[in-house]
């Protein structure tokens, strides 16, 4: 499971490093691509073939045809190179509108790349809401 808060700097290269407790998790072969809300998703080859197998099963109607040309334009084939870096490509950077500082948060089965403001301005409009969200998702009352 791939979960934390990690912030690191994208330099003038496009390159980002990505924290090593999360790498090995990833493995040397990932994918990065458009997520949503505005951020980078990074799934491992295997998250990616199981959000692949579940894209295959939506019906071939406009919403999913446009979903399909979004999400999957933008992807890349990550690397890391010999200091834990990816290099992202210029379309994903100005998606995710990154630019010098970045949080890369763990989600279960993938990372999020967020600009660090863009993440706290997420974080801030939604923070009251946190235990409202969670009982409506659970059905139940959190003690977080």
């Amino acid at each position: 499971m791939l979960m934390g808060e990690y912030h690191h700097s994208i330099d003038d290269k496009g390159r980002l490093t990505i924290p090593s407790k999360v790498r090995d998790e990833l493995g040397t072969n990932f994918i990065v691509t458009r997520g949503l809300d505005g951020c980078l998703y990074i799934y491992s080859e295997s998250e990616w073939q199981n959000v692949i197998a579940k894209y295959k099963e939506l019906p071939n109607i406009k919403d999913a045809r446009n979903f399909m040309r979004f999400f999957l334009s933008g992807a890349i084939n990550g690397e890391f190179d010999k200091q834990g870096r990816v290099k992202l490509s210029l379309p994903l950077i100005k998606y995710a509108k990154l630019k010098k500082e970045c949080v890369i948060i763990g989600v279960n089965d993938h990372l999020e790349v967020w600009d660090k403001e863009s993440w706290d301005t997420l974080l801030e409009a939604n923070v009251d809401d946190f235990t409202e969200i969670a009982d409506k998702l659970f059905d139940t009352r959190l003690d977080v």
